[in-house]
């Protein structure tokens, strides 16, 4: 493919050959925000259009707000890896995937850009208009591949994104002592959370036992929706905040 026209008015195209159909016939119906994770976001751009990497993403947006499309969101871009939502696992197949310029956690993790986020917002919204995308389905990457990816992290400021109308936020629910779920625990109130967690999304078995997968996949809900105290345990303002989240879907579907 030589070149098309950009899905998002005013993106630059630069084309990548790392893309494919998406399988079963699915069709977009979430976007997954990642961070490039590199020094540079030249070096980031040549990196998801070399063939050799055999990674790619629809659209990568720059620390001064460009956005260049190198997937055209009809297609499969390799962005997610391993990853799941809902039970789902080409989460390639579904999804349209943004990198999002940003050294990351390796190479000194920094704060994103306001013009970058303003950016990513007008991206995400266009998205969203064109593939009826529900605000619950804008997701980071750690969200459908906790413990294997972090990114964009706790410093993404998803406030802004959904001040702007773009994904899915409640008030995180205060951090307070008290009784906590935590490794090892078993039990009633265990497998309950397991149940929210995977209800909202996550892929977690509902075993009753606080397992290192339950721990991972707590640390990612909080890495997202409760950025304050990243660390694994469900205490009273992870679960609470877990309610509320669900609350809020249920109060926004149609009967």
């Amino acid at each position: 493919m030589s070149g098309f026209l950009p899905d998002q008015p005013g993106a630059e195209v630069r084309v990548s050959p790392n893309f494919g159909p998406r399988r079963e016939m699915l069709r977009p119906d979430m976007i997954v925000l990642h961070y490039t994770g590199m020094a540079t976001g030249a070096g980031a751009e040549a990196w998801l259009c070399d063939p050799a990497s055999e990674v790619s993403a629809h659209y990568l947006v720059h620390e001064n707000g460009c956005i260049v499309q190198m997937v055209r969101e009809g297609d499969r871009a390799w962005h997610a890896g391993k990853s799941s939502w809902f039970g789902r696992t080409d989460i390639n197949s579904c999804s349209v995937g943004i990198e999002i310029v940003n050294p990351g956690h390796a190479l000194g993790y920094k704060a994103f850009p306001k013009r970058q986020i303003d950016a990513v917002i007008g991206l995400c919204a266009g998205i969203a208009g064109r593939h009826s995308i529900p605000p619950q389905r804008v997701l980071a990457h750690s969200d459908v591949a906790p413990g294997r990816k972090v990114d964009p992290g706790e410093r993404f400021p998803w406030k802004a994104l959904f001040a702007a109308g773009v994904g899915h936020l409640v008030p995180a629910a205060p951090i307070r002592q008290g009784a906590t779920l935590k490794a090892c625990d078993t039990g009633a109130d265990v497998e309950a959370l397991q149940s929210m967690l995977a209800l909202y999304g996550y892929g977690v078995e509902t075993s009753g036992v606080f397992d290192r997968q339950t721990e991972i996949v707590v640390a990612a809900f909080q890495r997202h929706f409760r950025r304050r105290l990243v660390d694994g345990v469900a205490d009273s303002s992870t679960i609470r905040t877990l309610q509320r989240l669900l609350a809020s879907v249920k109060a926004a579907s149609p009967e």
